[in-house]
């Protein structure tokens, strides 16, 4: 059965459009499961009815023009109890509808299952037989087993608007666009073209991508694929002295297949069709995979990895000459299946205007740095179909999660406008930059800015912030290849110190692991984020750690406003050891006639741990940062770069609110300070809920500052407060979050959380 699955699902990726896959899928699932019929009926939501969009044994004048209601016949049956249905009489159910235009009246055992994606049905697949008695149970495991795995190339079509554009066809009351949803990564709204980067080297993820100059295209294949050759004979010549000759006939294998007529010709047929040389030897190298893995001769079957290694030397090479021909449009959308940093880095940010990521969340690193640069960003879109959309005209909203891809006139035009409204606000906004963070009840709250950037501090500075809440060192580490001295270090948080003072500087030491890694220090671990990360490192590695922190202390000196904080504190001992390295790298420095002063030392909450020990971590520490990012991915058990679970990551979740709101008071308890630093201290909704908890200050991306200046200045602390006893009660961050964000348009600017005005 496996190897059945896999086939057909291979097929069905490779089919060029969801007709043809369609086509794919109930012809193998006829054969397979030895039945009379195999049809797939697609969910039409607008018209609230199933239609038949494909069929094997039924009249196929019938495709496309029967269609269900909801409530109307076996197919409905299916998709409403979102189960399977097995019947061995299927004309004496009562649900059973007779269409007579299918030809279905000899059939009379009937088999459906939903089709299923995130809770979603997007279409049943039945089967049906002559014979009068149920499917077996194993078809039922098959049939179950082959709709599952079909959701994801469903969803991916209707992700690019296929299934939308095939239902329009039979019904032309679709006149709008449906969009792909993700997590809300970077608030705004843009509207401009794809652009679809990938990892060097990686076949399945190239997007398919026409071309001009098709002569020009061919070079750059065949310039490759003679590199290639070069290093497959370099190869030999090297193992020739160590490898017998049996074993060495495998390179005299790969140069057979480089020379051969199949794998270049068909690529350059593909190309003269007008693709990209790196899309056409992905095709040819997919359906020469494909050939050999149905060969029957396991030692044939097997060199189906060989073809597909050969395809990737080959795309290396060829990215290699591509490398600095990417052009970006004015109005770039960054796409890929995992944007990095490196990768956004590249693109130019005067025609940067937004991001969309297969993977990740809203506290990934690049949806961090999208709020740094102020464009909207939409992470954790697991549905998006990277290989299809190069070059489309796409609109991102940031504040709902959703991705249009080749949007109606209709879309584009409201998003037009929306973006235009947004950009007013910002402007209007910006008025409030050199003025104060007071409540109307005169509370003041400071705002700090979260960077890690030299590049990002002093447009801190200007937007109005207050000092810095959060300074990432390890940014500097991630663009070295080795460990930096103490020196440039120095130097770094000198200049970080200077630009700010005599405002509050709080530098986090070295956190490293999870997702974030160093190229020169490999972390190789099944679970990172429960693993060796943060403080865990750097206390087992004091020499790292010792290098740092007396950087940092020589680095305020004559200014005096650092504060230093952990992160990732788990137990008293590791705050212990930790406070114990800082005095010795103090008192190494007083050795060395170095006027320094002692700095603050704070930790950060983000571990569940640190909450039920907060009473005993406050009596030693000068000030707690909650890190919400990491606590509320550690309370809700979910990896925040894990798109199947994402939804459930929120801030907001009663949990999170609960175990922020007893940190606080923790905090206060003992009288030192409390402020908030993730990611949840730059939403306006959520400001609000903080501001009642009593938090001294909030730390935020510096393009969030004027848009929670404007909460803390139109609510009292008391108001505030009734709306926390509010919210408390609550069971569920959706809730939550709608009440919230009524308020806002309550009080007119809902284009605080919304896209608009």
């Amino acid at each position: 059965m496996l190897d059945l699955l896999r086939r057909i699902v291979e097929e069905v990726n490779n089919a060029p459009n969801l007709d043809q896959a369609l086509s794919i899928i109930v012809r193998r699932v006829k054969d397979a499961m030895s039945a009379d019929v195999c049809s797939i009926y697609l969910t039409d939501e607008l018209q609230q009815q199933h239609v038949l969009m494909a069929s094997e044994g039924l009249n196929p004048d019938s495709v496309g023009n029967i269609r269900l209601t909801f409530d109307e016949g076996l197919v409905s049956l299916v998709a409403s109890r979102v189960e399977l249905v097995n019947l061995g009489n299927a004309p004496e159910h009562p649900r059973y509808y007779y269409f007579p235009e299918s030809g279905e009246e000899k059939f009379n055992s009937f088999l459906g299952v939903p089709i299923i994606h995130h809770r979603q049905v997007l279409g049943v697949l039945i089967v049906q037989s002559s014979r009068t008695e149920k499917f077996p149970e194993e078809s039922e495991t098959i049939m179950i087993t082959i709709a599952s795995q079909l959701a994801g190339a469903m969803a991916h079509a209707a992700a690019c608007g296929e299934i939308e554009r095939i239902l329009e066809q039979t019904d032309n009351a679709l006149d709008d666009s449906k969009p792909l949803s993700g997590l809300p990564g970077a608030s705004g709204v843009a509207v401009g073209t794809a652009v679809v980067v990938y990892p060097l080297a990686d076949l399945k993820a190239i997007p398919y991508r026409q071309i001009d100059d098709i002569d020009a295209e061919i070079a750059i294949f065949n310039v490759a694929l003679e590199s290639v050759r070069q290093e497959i004979r370099q190869l030999s010549l090297r193992l020739a002295e160590v490898l017998p000759s049996e074993d060495r006939a495998l390179f005299d294998a790969y140069l057979l297949m480089l020379n051969s007529e199949s794998l270049g010709g068909e690529t350059i047929a593909h190309i003269r069709k007008g693709s990209w040389a790196a899309g056409a030897l992905r095709q040819t190298i997919i359906e020469h995979v494909k050939v050999f893995k149905e060969m029957d001769d396991p030692y044939l079957s097997e060199r189906a990895d060989d073809i597909y290694d050969l395809g990737q030397r080959i795309l290396g090479h060829i990215q290699q000459i591509n490398h600095k021909q990417t052009e970006y449009p004015a109005e770039t959308i960054l796409i890929g299946e995992q944007i990095n940093a490196s990768m956004l880095a590249e693109v130019p940010t005067s025609c940067l205007k937004g991001v969309v990521s297969a993977r990740g969340s809203s506290t990934s690193h690049v949806a961090i740095l999208a709020r740094a640069l102020g464009i909207p960003a939409v992470m954790g879109a697991k549905n998006l179909p990277v290989s299809r959309i190069d070059a489309c005209q796409v609109i991102v909203d940031g504040y709902s999660g959703h991705v249009y891809v080749s949007p109606s006139q209709n879309v584009r035009d409201q998003y037009q406008q929306l973006a235009k409204e947004e950009a007013e606000l910002s402007s209007e906004l910006m008025g409030l930059r050199d003025l104060p963070a007071m409540t109307q009840d005169n509370i003041h709250i400071p705002l700090f800015a979260n960077t890690g950037l030299l590049s990002d501090v002093t447009p801190s500075l200007h937007s109005g912030a207050e000092g810095i809440g959060l300074y990432r060192t390890e940014f500097p580490f991630m663009i070295r290849q080795c460990f930096p001295s103490e020196e440039e270090q120095y130097q770094i948080y000198r200049q970080v110190l200077d630009v700010f003072h005599p405002l509050p500087v709080t530098l986090r030491t070295l956190d490293i692991g999870g997702d974030k890694a160093l190229s020169y220090f490999p972390i190789e671990e099944e679970n990172p984020f429960l693993g060796w990360r943060g403080i865990r490192i750097t206390l087992d590695h004091p020499e790292i750690f010792l290098v740092q922190v007396r950087a940092m202390i020589r680095a305020s000196i004559g200014l005096d406003n650092l504060h230093i904080l952990l992160p990732m504190i788990s137990t008293v001992t590791e705050l212990t050891d930790s406070k114990f390295f800082i005095n010795r790298a103090y008192e190494e420095l007083i050795e060395e006639n170095l006027e320094v002063k002692r700095p603050q030392v704070g930790v950060m909450i983000e571990v569940p741990a640190a909450v039920y020990q907060a009473d005993s971590l406050a009596k030693r520490v000068d000030f707690f940062s909650i890190g919400t990012n990491d606590l509320t991915q550690y309370l809700m058990a979910v990896d925040r770069n894990n798109a199947s679970v994402a939804e459930l990551y929120d801030s907001l979740q009663p949990a999170v609110l609960r175990a922020i709101y007893q940190t606080v008071q923790s905090a206060k308890r003992h009288n030192i300070p409390v402020s908030v630093c993730g990611e949840m201290a730059g939403d306006p909704a959520s400001a609000l809920v903080l501001i009642g908890m009593g938090i001294d200050s909030l730390s935020m991306s510096a393009s969030s500052l004027t848009r929670v200046k404007w909460v803390i200045r139109n609510v009292t602390q008391v108001r505030a407060e009734e709306l926390l006893k509010d919210v408390l009660v609550m069971e569920d961050a959706k809730t939550i979050r709608q009440y919230l964000n009524g308020r806002f348009e309550v009080s007119g600017m809902g284009g605080l959380v919304r896209a608009g005005k």
